[in-house]
Formats: structure tokens, C-alpha cells, sequence
């Protein structure tokens, strides 16, 4: 049977990529999208030579159509619980129901099982339907990726280029954070979508860096000096994060609230991956540490 490839999240950057990937290598493409869907992007995906299946998340007769006869789901949807949860939930009964054989959920993150429940609200919602779908008969794949390399660009803390400064956790100075790029998941993500013997998990970076090599490296990069400092303890910064939370209840229903990004970061010091798994597929080249900051000065 010839792969079909059904994309969840189609619309968004990294749900397009996938799809520009599997083109690229010529494998037929399904994307779903809503009613609400921005339609300059379907129009683009169509324009690319992606079929487009018009249906919602709780129309589980329209999402069985759409999976029929796919050999893969690929989902990057992203979103809070009726979304993560909910949708993914129906999909994955919808996929079942059609016989997809493999699905690959919207994990794309820090390795959520090295964290506890509520230390990152997001990756609890990703940890709940991680239950779902593994009470199911269905080969899963999750991607862990770390942190979103673009993240880099946003003037946090870890790397403020505005204030010229960098931020470090006590005892954390030499702690690898695992950053991949947007396309370099993404053309991961489309050679694990094709791969019909996968493990449940894989594990990518395009680089891993610390605070101290890449304060070395902004000094090189932007041509001037960045300010050490240092943020207390990881511990300490939990703590802030879940009183912050407690005192802004509307975040809940936010996906990235203040705290939200608070937690990010955190877990960004508190999960890493322990193996990679770039190498498992030919022709994949990984964006480095340097190019990133190279890309966010011009």
C-alpha cells in the first residue's frame, strides 16, 4: 500500500513543514482542517498538492473519513486540554477505527516523563493523552526536540540580547539544554512518519548548549560583552513559578500564560535528553548553535 500521510495541525509551522517535507519525497498528503482554519494557508497547502479534508474535531464521522486508508497520523496540534486532549482523543479513536496503523502525537518538547505532574501545565495535558493513547492498540511515536530553538530570538532571561545578558540556575552552568529548529523537527518528524518500525520514543536536538558556552558564544557572535548573572536555584524558581500561578488564575485558560513560559524555562534545566537520536535517518542536516544566533542578528 502506498503511504498517505495525515497531518494534524497543518496549517501551523511545523504541521506545514511536515507536509513540505513528505512532498518532497513524494509521499501523498492529507491535512485537516477546520472551518475556523486560516485559509490563506489551506490555500497554500493546496496549492502544494496537499488534499485537504474539511472537518471538525468533534465530527468523529468526518475525522473516520479523513483516516481512511493513511498509514500514518502526524499530529502538532497545539493547544489546552480540548485540544491536546479532547481532539487528539477522537482523532486517535477515528485513526483506530480506520485501521491507521501508527500515530505520532503532539509531543514535540522536553522529555516530559523526566517531570513531575505540574511542573510544566502543558506537558501535563501531552502526559494525560500519553495515558490515552497507550492503552490503545496503536504503534505510537513521540518526538522529544527539547526547547524550540527560535525561542533563542524572544529575549528570556537564559539568553537576553536586548540587555546583553545571560541567565544561569545555581549549579547549572554547565547544563546541555537540548534546542532544535522548527525544520530540522520537521524533517525529522516526515522520515518517522515513513518509518514503519519505530520505538515509542525518539529523541532529537539540532544542538545542545550550556549557559556558560553559549554566553561564550553571544560575545563572539554579537561582538560585545554579555552580563553573567545569576537567577538563584532551580528550586527557588519552581517555587516563584507556583506562586505566580496560583495568583493569575485566568493563565489557566492561556497557553502561554506568564507562568506558562516561567515553567518552560524550567524545564528546560530539569529535563534533558539522555540519547539522541539524530542519526538514525541519512540526509539530515542539523542548523548549530552558531547559525542560530548568526540567523537572529541579521
Amino acid at each position: 500500500m502506498d503511504n498517505i500521510i495525515l497531518v494534524a495541525g497543518a496549517t501551523g509551522d511545523l504541521g506545514g513543514r511536515v507536509c513540505e517535507n513528505l512532498l518532497g519525497r513524494g509521499v501523498a498528503v492529507r491535512a485537516i482542517v477546520r472551518s475556523k482554519s486560516n485559509q490563506k494557508r489551506v490555500f497554500e497547502l493546496r496549492e502544494l498538492g496537499v488534499q485537504i479534508v474539511a472537518t471538525e474535531y468533534d465530527d468523529e464521522y468526518g475525522l473516520t473519513l479523513a483516516c481512511q486508508g493513511v498509514s500514518c497520523i502526524v499530529s502538532t496540534l497545539a493547544g489546552l486540554g480540548d485540544v491536546i486532549v479532547k481532539a487528539q482523543s477522537l482523532l486517535l479513536k477515528s485513526a483506530i477505527q480506520a485501521g491507521v496503523p501508527k500515530f505520532i502525537p503532539s509531543d514535540f518538547s522536553t522529555d516530559f516523563d523526566q517531570l513531575k505532574v505540574g511542573d510544566n501545565r502543558n506537558f501535563d495535558l501531552r502526559k494525560e493523552f500519553q495515558t490515552i493513547i497507550n492503552a490503545s492498540n496503536i504503534q505510537a511515536t513521540s518526538i522529544f526536540n527539547g526547547a524550540f530553538a527560535h525561542i533563542l530570538a524572544y529575549n528570556t532571561p537564559l539568553l537576553d540580547i536586548k540587555n546583553s545578558s545571560i541567565s544561569y540556575y545555581a549549579g547549572k552552568a554547565n547544563w546541555n539544554i537540548d534546542f532544535t529548529t522548527i525544520a530540522d523537527t520537521a524533517a525529522f518528524t516526515a522520515r518517522v512518519a515513513l518509518d514503519n518500525d519505530t520505538p515509542r520514543s525518539l529523541y532529537i536536538s539540532s544542538f545542545k548548549i550550556s549557559p556558560l558556552a553559549l554566553s561564550q558564544l553571544a560575545n563572539e557572535v554579537f561582538d560585545r560583552q554579555f552580563e553573567w548573572r545569576n537567577a538563584g536555584t532551580l528550586e527557588d524558581f519552581a517555587a516563584y513559578t507556583r506562586h505566580t500561578r496560583a495568583e493569575n488564575p485566568k493563565g489557566e485558560l492561556e497557553l502561554y500564560s506568564q507562568w506558562q513560559q516561567m515553567q518552560y524555562m524550567y524545564s528546560m534545566f530539569a529535563a534533558q535528553n539522555q540519547r539522541i537520536d539524530n542519526d538514525r535517518y541519512d540526509g539530515l542536516t542539523w542548523q548549530t548553535a552558531k547559525e542560530t544566533l548568526l540567523a537572529i542578528k541579521s
